[in-house]
């Protein structure tokens, strides 16, 4: 599926990039930061690797770090500028 000139494997793959710098910032090791939110290493590295992650697992890393604005934010701008209606 694509926005624009943006498809969901660039979205993963940024989501991934951020949460990465996010943690690394924090100095957490992937395993530490699968400790804190009751998630495996493995799911980390999926996340972070830009592989298939739940809803779920993308916000609750997201709320850890205080992306959750960023990320609307980000839906905003994507919204506004491929011209997708919002769903409600």
């Amino acid at each position: 599926m694509m926005f624009g000139n943006i498809t969901i494997k660039d979205i993963r793959k940024e989501l991934g990039n951020l949460f990465r710098q996010q943690r690394t910032a924090h100095k957490l090791s992937q395993q530490e930061l699968g400790e804190l939110l009751d998630m495996s290493k493995t799911t980390i590295h999926k996340l972070e690797s830009g592989q298939n992650a739940t809803l779920d697992t993308v916000l609750k890393v997201a709320n850890h770090f205080d992306l959750l604005d960023k990320l609307l934010e980000g839906i905003k701008e994507l919204q506004a500028d491929t011209n997708i209606d919002p769903l409600y």
